[in-house]
């Protein structure tokens, strides 16, 4: 905390009365004397004019940037934390930019503190301790306003930045709420004298909101203008694991021979049996088989029995494992074929709308997935980049990542993800990528690490080793490879790992 003191009591000896402190104290005409005295036994130091902390370890410009807005209350109380600080709420490269009664600039060791001469509080503005901080309204019409550009720290964000802003408030908030902002704007405008940051702010609002033709330049206030919104967040996590696997991942190359009906076949049912594990749909392997090759449906498991089967015949469909999305270039395309694949996958469950994009968020935990408003721009900002990589392995794990993360569907994503990311390798005539069961911790805990640490580094490595056991295996017997894979732990769901690759089978 920071903050004005009371005076040391009649009866209180320095160490009780240091002990009672705030971390950083202003000093005044009633306490200079104990404050000195302090200073000099060691009980305080000084960081700045007037300032002091009670903490005697931190680095000086780290504390007085951790307490950025505390000690602005404590210098200049009654100011209007203002412009880009208003919208940031940080210091921009140790900057914080007030709106006050007079113009100054107190500097502070890692902190400087600019106040513009301007008006005071309004209506709207909230306050924060000795402070206000501009409403929303009143901030985007400084930013916007604000035409004076020097080389040092700008007071006012650009105009792409505050599109981006605009933007992140119409996604999170809904258009009503911009709509009101925007009415408030025009009301505090003539107060402000800022009619050209207002002219500025209609301008973007309105193409943002679909009523203007032009008007912004920010990626991500094009596409919703142009009706194409995406998750810009998500994006981002896109890119990243692009330039990892461009930088990293360039050779990795397992071609594999055409394989002949019956092994395709094998391939496909372990392939699917697997990945309806991994989403709960647990069967024994003989009733698997018994469903997928004899057509046995359990009569009390109808719905999960066709999961198997829907995602075998995906995955067993030469034509479809023969199409990567390399070959289409309108986002339309793409759509399609993920539509049409969920459907093949999902046809008996009409409550998860087979082949139709959600209506509604879905989460996983504490992972909110892409809004579905948001789901056509965000896979058509996938599209754009998958297009910038290079090998199947490239693409296949990339494809994963998008489906996994965009979630476009009510249920079935994770199946339909890992069928995409196998149609990438497949249709390059490459080994597919199977995740077995003792795969699936280390599986879901890559998407984790990169979904919510923005860390691309895991993914790969774990879909790599994935490919490598399926390299290794060999498909022309479905009771032999059930074998092998029984004795690798593949089938174990107890996290023992697969400890020992089997050896690769002469091709």
């Amino acid at each position: 905390m920071a903050g004005k003191t009371r005076p040391r009591g009649k009866d209180e000896s320095l160490e009780q009365w240091v002990g009672s402190l705030p971390t950083l104290v202003l000093s005044s005409n009633t306490i200079t004397a104990d404050i000195s005295e302090a200073v000099k036994r060691g009980l305080l130091r000084k960081v700045g004019p007037r300032l002091y902390a009670t903490d005697l370890r931190a680095p000086v410009e780290a504390l007085v940037r951790g307490y950025a807005v505390a000690i602005a209350a404590l210098r200049a109380p009654g100011c209007v934390l203002s412009h880009r600080t208003a919208l940031e709420m940080i210091a921009a490269q140790g900057h914080l930019f007030l709106t006050g009664p007079k113009n100054q600039t107190i500097h502070l060791p890692g902190l400087t503190l600019k106040v513009k001469q301007g008006q005071g509080p309004l209506v709207g503005d909230m306050p924060v301790m000795d402070l206000f901080v501009s409403s929303p309204a009143r901030a985007y019409l400084e930013n916007l306003d604000y035409t004076r550009r020097s080389m040092g720290v700008c007071r006012a964000l650009g105009r792409e930045q505050i599109e981006e802003r605009l933007e992140r408030d119409l996604r999170l908030k809904g258009e009503a709420w911009l709509g009101d902002m925007r009415d408030q704007a025009r009301e505090l405008a003539p107060v402000l004298g800022m009619d050209a940051g207002l002219a500025t702010l209609d301008e973007i609002v309105g193409a943002m909101l679909g009523t203007r033709a032009s008007g912004v330049s920010a990626p991500v206030a094009v596409a919703r203008q142009r009706g194409r919104p995406y998750d810009p967040d998500r994006v981002v996590l896109f890119q990243r694991l692009a330039e990892e696997l461009l930088e990293r991942w360039g050779e990795t190359r397992r071609p594999r021979a055409p394989l002949l009906r019956h092994e395709s076949q094998h391939l496909a049912f372990i392939d699917a049996y697997f990945s309806n594990y991994i989403e709960g749909t647990v069967f024994e392997l003989e009733e698997a088989k018994d469903i997928v090759f004899e057509g046995k449906v359990p009569d009390n498991r109808p719905q999960d029995a066709h999961d198997i089967t829907g995602t075998f015949e995906l995955l067993v469909d030469p034509t479809e494992m023969g199409v990567s999305m390399s070959l289409f270039d309108e986002v339309e395309d793409f759509e399609h074929v993920l539509q049409r694949r969920h459907y093949t996958i999902m046809r008996a469950r009409p409550e998860a709308r087979p082949g139709a994009f959600k209506q509604v968020s879905n989460q996983a935990g504490n992972t909110l997935f892409v809004a579905p408003e948001l789901v056509r721009g965000t896979l058509a900002e996938g599209l754009r980049i998958f297009k910038t990589l290079h090998t199947p392995f490239q693409r296949a794990t990339f494809m994963m990542f998008v489906v996994a993360e965009v979630h476009p569907f009510v249920d079935g994503n994770g199946r339909l993800a890992r069928a995409m990311m196998n149609a990438e390798v497949a249709s390059a005539e490459e080994d597919r990528i199977l995740i077995v069961t003792s795969y699936r911790t280390d599986y879901l805990g890559a998407l984790r690490r990169l979904s919510r640490s923005s860390d691309p580094a895991v993914v790969p490595r774990m879909l790599d080793r994935a490919q490598e056991l399926a390299s290794r295996l060999d498909y022309e017997d479905l009771e032999r490879l059930i074998r092998v894979l029984t004795t690798c732990n593949a089938f174990d769901d107890t996290d023992l790992r697969i400890m020992r690759l089997p050896p690769k089978p002469a091709r």
